[in-house]
């Protein structure tokens, strides 16, 4: 071997060390986060690290740790293997998430969090409040356009409860399908996966978009003041179920 390739070989080896061992805190102030951004208590290195505490806005995320695959890179790719918290915080959340030049896939993601935690300071419409907690489970999600090119997953809305200026709504645990439809989201539930009476699809679309296609009818466990609100939604149909349309942006 030539004095050039001892050289070459030389720098690769060193370079490659060196980016073994770069400090995780190091490769994060040299990273561009957005400016509402913090993150504080950086350990270990870029391959196997922990964030004591990440802030964004107003929603807090504790004890953030990822080991990066390393044969991931050689096809051009980022894997991480990703835990958030622990099973007993209000914010946790495991899973295999990979980066590249193609978008964000996922698999085996789970993550749990409090209404609170997901509005943030968000005003909604009528002065309502949302109190329950939410739970994730993605088996496959591989992003597309305008959102996704597949996605297969569980959405579990766990003691919801709902308070505005027409009345208190207890609409308890309700559980939802998320589907990948022609690139677009898909949440879908039936009478099945809640005691509400309800059947029917929300649909995400480019630009915000969503669509409703859906239906309810009464029923005895609904709470009184929801009983109330139906026929606010139009004629009911010969099954007794009331109509539930609605397409535009999202009323947020």
């Amino acid at each position: 071997m030539n004095l050039t390739k001892k050289i070459i070989l030389g720098v690769l080896v060193y370079l490659t060390f060196m980016l073994v061992l770069l400090p995780a805190d190091i490769a994060v102030k040299l990273a561009p986060l957005p400016t509402n951004m913090n993150i504080s208590g950086v350990s270990g290195s870029i391959w196997s690290g922990k964030i004591e505490s990440v802030s964004i806005g107003q929603r807090q995320i504790d004890q953030v740790q990822w080991q990066l695959s390393p044969w991931g890179l050689l096809l051009g790719k980022v894997t991480l293997d990703l835990v958030i918290g622990n099973p007993t915080s209000p914010v946790n959340g495991k899973g295999l998430v990979t980066l590249s030049m193609s978008g964000i896939d996922a698999e085996g993601l789970k993550f749990d969090a409090p209404s609170r935690f997901l509005l943030g300071e968000t005003r909604l419409p009528f002065r309502t409040e949302i109190a329950g907690e939410l739970s994730v489970f993605i088996g496959t999600l591989q992003q597309g356009l305008p959102w996704c090119e597949q996605l297969d997953g569980k959405l579990f809305l766990n003691a919801v409860r709902v308070k505005n200026q027409f009345g208190h709504y207890p609409l308890g645990d309700i559980e939802l399908a998320l589907a990948c439809i022609d690139g677009n989201v898909e949440i879908r539930s039936n009478e099945e996966m809640n005691q509400l009476g309800f059947n029917g699809s929300v649909l995400l679309q480019a630009e915000k978009n969503v669509v409703i296609s859906a239906k309810i009818k009464e029923t005895a466990s609904q709470p009184d003041d929801l009983k109330k609100a139906l026929t606010f939604l139009g004629k009911k149909d010969s099954n007794g179920y009331y109509p539930i349309k609605y397409q535009g942006i999202i009323p947020l």
